[in-house]
């Protein structure tokens, strides 16, 4: 291909792959924020050591964080394609 010669066009995504590919995203990130909260209620539960997390962790980076990521990745996951424009 030489420089004077235009560049094939990028082929968009069709929209059930998209809505599978935000559906999948949005489903790691539930997972992320599930996780983090579990390991959270382990810590509390001293599973990992007799060591508390510090009141700004706590209040910051557990529970809230986790419910973050859950609600975060469930308005990924049910995202939905634009309707085509006319």
């Amino acid at each position: 291909m030489t420089a004077s010669e235009p560049r094939p066009a990028r082929k968009r995504l069709d929209d059930y792959t998209r809505r599978r590919l935000f559906l999948r995203i949005g489903q790691a990130i539930m997972v992320a924020g599930g996780i983090m909260g579990l390991v959270h209620w382990l810590t509390h539960l001293e599973a990992f050591g007799s060591e508390q997390p510090p009141l700004l962790v706590d209040l910051a980076i557990g529970y809230p964080m986790a419910a973050l990521l859950l609600i975060l990745g469930g308005a990924v996951a049910s995202r939905k394609p634009k309707a085509p424009a006319k």
